[in-house]
């Protein structure tokens, strides 16, 4: 009796194998969903639609990009960790959903190094300090010097919201610049731009890909600094914030793809792989080049490695600047 049972477990393992095989074989045989955890029109949903058309002749299938904007982007992490791990659902993750949510929101609804297979980066882009076209500002040591005279209405910033990477890049220059600002969070570029042409902030940050159309054309707002270690080679004339005083300065936001953990490995390799061939077309490089972004290359285990040494230094800049989400 126990050999005929020990036959029976052997028989559904097997089986079990090859129906898993078999749909490996045959991924993707429909669309595929991209969850984006942030409103239309912003950075995370220019990478992903981006990535989407790119990746879309690999599979030989469609990706269809659905907004899931709210808290932060974790709803729409939230819902990922709760997606069948076939891999027809898919999520374009930030630095902010992967490694800086955590340590602001205590009601977290799943957790970033468990719950999901990190796929592929799709690009990274410097965040950018920008003011109206006519403000007295003109560099950053002159944003330094007004928020330090400033000590009854403290300079304003904008950003795309709380513990967003834009809102961090603040608070990090606030710390490295031993001044205080006013932090003041929008829903998104969309509400935020038109607040600082309208002169009821004194300045922008975001990221780059999200503001580089108005700062090119530079009739109503200017760039002060990127936050990266180089020069955006789409804003060559802009400096860095290293660059302008603040040494060692460098914050660059990232997105990349992710899939519910436990994903089939061979449909994890097959997405990586139409993600990294995508990503090395002449089309997608130009595309990222106009946006003042550059396409990715980490992958998965070794995009995740780069996620736990991006949660160790935002963990200790929120503690250190007791940043919260109230």
């Amino acid at each position: 009796m126990k050999l005929i049972q020990l036959y029976q477990v052997l028989g559904a393992v097997t089986i079990g194998s090859m129906v898993s095989t078999a749909h490996a074989d045959t991924y993707p045989d429909r669309p595929i969903t991209l969850i984006v955890p942030y409103p239309a029109g912003g950075t995370t949903d220019l990478a992903a639609r981006t990535i989407a058309q790119a990746m879309g002749p690999f599979l030989k299938q469609s990706i269809v990009v659905d907004n899931r904007a709210g808290a932060g982007g974790n709803i729409g992490m939230g819902m990922l960790k709760r997606a069948n791990p076939d891999g027809y659902t898919i999520a374009m993750g930030t630095i902010g959903t992967q490694t800086i949510n955590q340590f602001l929101y205590s009601d977290m609804p799943y957790d970033p190094a468990k719950d999901f297979d990190s796929l592929a980066m799709v690009f990274t882009a410097p965040n950018v300090i920008a003011v109206r076209q006519d403000s007295e500002l003109k560099t950053v040591q002159d944003l330094v010097a007004s928020a330090k005279q400033r000590k009854d209405k403290p300079l304003s910033y904008a950003s795309p919201g709380v513990g967003s990477s834009v809102h961090l890049t603040g608070a990090y220059l606030e710390q490295a610049a031993a001044i205080d600002m006013l932090h003041v969070p929008f829903k998104g570029v969309s509400g935020s731009m038109p607040a600082l042409i309208g002169g009821q902030i004194d300045v922008l940050m975001d990221n780059l890909p999200s503001t580089i159309s108005q700062l090119k054309d530079g009739s109503r707002v200017r760039a002060l600094a990127v936050t990266s270690a180089q020069r955006s080679p789409s804003l060559p004339d802009v400096p860095t914030v290293a660059e302008s005083g603040l040494k060692g300065f460098d914050v660059t936001a990232w997105f990349a793809l992710y899939a519910p953990a436990g994903t089939p490995d061979a449909v994890q390799a097959t997405l990586i792989d139409a993600a990294t061939r995508a990503l090395a077309t002449p089309a997608v490089k130009e595309q990222l080049s106009s946006l003042g972004a550059k396409a990715g290359t980490l992958t998965g285990k070794d995009l995740a490695a780069f996620e736990q040494t991006e949660r160790q230094r935002w963990s200790q800049l929120i503690k250190e600047r007791n940043i919260t989400t109230n």
